[in-house]
């Protein structure tokens, strides 16, 4: 009511032309945040886009996040206790504790899609299940073990800092703060985008890449080629779990350098909707994710720095719980727009028996 009261007498062409002078002027601010949150979305994406792909389709990204985000901030308290906190590297602050917390959280997600993997390929169990499965466990597990931990004291961690991007460069015109929100982040982050562009080369212009495209498309021809269709799946499965692993470390171990039940918050389904509507390719579906972060951005930006004149009275009558919804009710109305256009690869989500030989 208090928000239909302060729209009423205001015209509306003359308040999206402000929104639009105002998202203008904040968009260096607006893009650094919206990449920064776009980095988990986008590595779930592309855990997606490797496993169907290949034919499985995998749910369970915010299990395996999950349990990748809690492994890793534990793993860092433990070898902190072990080996001391460690001096900070200059770049990206790395630790031997914390390197060492990423590669437990990354062997953690691989082993959660080892277990995905053998459901869907060896097993040949329901692929929406075994992925449901995979999120249950995931749930349950790390609030269960968190709970236990909140009783213990552990060791203070620090978390990987961002890359200092010098003002000078900061300050170049036009392509200056592009440069700071591409690669103004920590390791995790500019990972993510050497990983766009590697495997959008790779999965297009490699022979892996089309074998990958082979077995997703049509696995018994490519079988009759001498493509052993199970290794490979299995493989780029359990591969694409350690990209998943790194959106999960990102969330305890780069943006916080904490865990909390349930951090996640939905990003793996949202990195499922980025596949999607980025059609399943790597560059797509990074371009969905920031999509999908550039609402809940704009959000931060509006409430660190709010515009002046109606445009900020007005906005000062919208509640907060709106803006934090905003990211879910674009990934459905995008996702709802796709419906019927999108199509997934061929074999996505069928499960492949080898011909017995006769």
């Amino acid at each position: 009511m208090l928000f239909l009261n302060a729209i009423n007498g205001i015209p509306v062409l003359g308040l999206f032309f402000q929104f639009v002078e105002y998202l203008f002027t904040s968009l260096p601010f607006t893009a650094h945040v919206a990449l920064q949150l776009a980095v988990p979305i986008c590595l779930a994406a592309l855990c997606g886009v490797m496993c169907e792909r290949s034919g499985v389709v995998n749910i369970g990204l915010e299990g395996i996040m999950l349990t990748s985000a809690f492994t890793g901030w534990f793993g860092a308290e433990v070898f902190t206790g072990m080996f001391g906190a460690g001096t900070p590297t200059p770049i990206f602050g790395l630790t031997l504790p914390l390197v060492l917390g990423l590669v437990a959280a990354v062997a953690a997600g691989m082993l959660m899609s080892l277990l995905h993997a053998w459901l869907s390929i060896s097993v040949r169990a329901d692929q929406i299940i075994s992925g449901a499965i995979i999120n249950i466990l995931a749930f349950g597990t790390t609030g269960y073990l968190n709970t236990l931990l909140a009783a213990t004291s552990l060791p203070s961690v620090g978390n990987f800092a961002a890359l200092n991007i010098p003002s000078s460069v900061q300050d170049v015109p036009l392509v200056g703060w592009l440069v700071n929100a591409l690669f103004g982040q920590g390791p995790i982050g500019v990972v993510t985008i050497l990983i766009v562009i590697a495997f959008q080369v790779l999965l297009f212009r490699s022979r892996w890449g089309l074998r990958t495209r082979a077995v997703g498309e049509h696995p018994r021809a490519a079988e009759t080629v001498g493509i052993d269709v199970i290794r490979l799946r299995y493989r780029n499965v359990v591969l694409s779990g350690a990209i998943a692993a790194l959106g999960g470390a990102y969330l305890s171990m780069e943006a916080t350098n904490a865990f909390q039940a349930g951090m996640t918050q939905g990003r793996g389904f949202i990195g499922l909707a980025a596949m999607i509507v980025g059609r399943w390719t790597p560059l797509g579906a990074f371009g969905a994710a920031i999509l999908f972060a550039s609402a809940q951005a704009i959000s931060q930006s509006i409430a660190v720095s709010p515009p002046s004149g109606q445009l900020g009275d007005l906005l000062s009558h919208v509640p907060s719980q709106f803006f934090d919804a905003l990211p879910y009710m674009i990934t459905i109305v995008v996702l709802a727009g796709l419906i019927g256009r999108s199509v997934a690869p061929a074999a996505d989500g069928r499960p492949y028996e080898r011909e017995s030989a006769h």
